[in-house]
């Protein structure tokens, strides 16, 4: 029975495509939504934080068991990360921490459409740049092209919010960290293949540092009241939605159901249909959140969506491409 029950390789790489589409479009949308439930940026962050948590620790410390048990040495943090202290340090910095509080602040300020643009858009840019300097890799003439593309569409996006700050405007705050949050999403990714990282590890380590060194942190700070706080002013429920979408879904969900469709499609097949995302997140913005799609929003994400496209298409190696909003997936097998 159980063997009747299997799904063929195209069956599961197609169901999770279309899982990991419809959660990082999700990502931008709720995100965004939530700016205005109630909740503050570091407290999203936490119910992130402590949902993924809830998961990927107890994995990571039942990974470890049999090591254990042999009398070996294995992993760092009490045992909560599979990955050693450095490692675990640098891309639970980047990857685990300020990702997402970066990401969850940015809301707070830009739009969603913005989001859409700025982050899954220039996170390719990120990627190559860091890429090309830290693992010395070549950038085709191609792929350059390509990311002249997604340049010239930050700046339509981004220029204009940037012109309105001089009029006392505060979008550009937000689309300033989306950009920082990517660029951190690049930097774990580089890491993460630079180390040879496996995709699960990885992930559980970057949770496992933002659980010891975040949540302990800003439970204290807020209990003492050096930070504000709106954890008791909203329903349980809230807190409880938060911690099932933006940990469980964006983090653990969709770094496997990622993983699943890089071995399916190949990480160039599957940058491809996650190129995606930028425009099903801006529809989804005006639809559900009813934010305008001005000119100037429009062009720069057509000329984003195919700056991806495009370099992605003359590349036949990509550099590391990692799930940006849900922290577990590089390039050809990592979170």
């Amino acid at each position: 029975m159980i063997r009747a029950m299997r799904f063929s390789s195209k069956t599961v790489g197609l169901v999770s495509a279309a899982i990991t589409v419809l959660i990082w479009t999700g990502f931008i949308v709720v995100a965004r939504a939530s700016a205005s439930r109630g909740l503050l940026p570091l407290d999203i962050a936490l119910t992130r934080i402590l949902g993924a948590s809830s998961i990927l620790l107890p994995w990571a410390w039942w990974l470890m068991r049999s090591a254990r048990q042999a009398g070996q040495k294995v992993g760092s943090l009490g045992g909560l990360s599979p990955l050693p202290l450095v490692p675990t340090v640098q891309v639970g910095f980047l990857g685990g921490l300020l990702y997402a509080v970066l990401a969850y602040t940015g809301f707070f300020y830009a739009p969603a459409t913005h989001a859409s643009v700025l982050m899954p858009g220039s996170l390719p840019l990120w990627t190559t740049l860091l890429a090309w300097l830290v693992l010395r890799e070549n950038v085709s003439s191609a792929r350059a092209l390509g990311l002249g593309f997604i340049v010239l569409g930050d700046v339509l996006v981004g220029g204009a919010s940037l012109l309105m700050a001089f009029d006392g405007g505060e979008v550009w705050k937000g689309d300033l960290l989306f950009m920082a949050a990517a660029c951190c999403w690049a930097g774990y990714s580089v890491m993460v293949r630079r180390g040879g990282l496996d995709a699960v590890r990885a992930t559980m380590a970057i949770t496992a540092f933002a659980f010891v060194g975040f949540v302990p942190v800003y439970l204290v700070l807020i209990g003492v009241g050096a930070l504000p706080t709106h954890l008791l002013l909203v329903p349980w429920t809230e807190i409880l939605f938060q911690a099932l979408f933006q940990g469980v879904g964006s983090v653990v969900i969709s770094g496997i159901t990622f993983t699943q469709m890089v071995r399916h499609y190949g990480p160039v097949r599957s940058t491809m249909i996650t190129a995606l995302v930028p425009g099903l997140s801006a529809l989804g913005a005006v639809w559900f959140l009813g934010e305008p799609m001005h000119w100037n929003l429009w062009a720069g994400l057509a000329l984003v969506t195919s700056g991806i496209l495009f370099g992605v298409r003359q590349a036949p190696k990509p550099v590391a491409q990692a799930a940006f909003p849900a922290g577990p997936v590089e390039a050809g097998g990592k979170p």
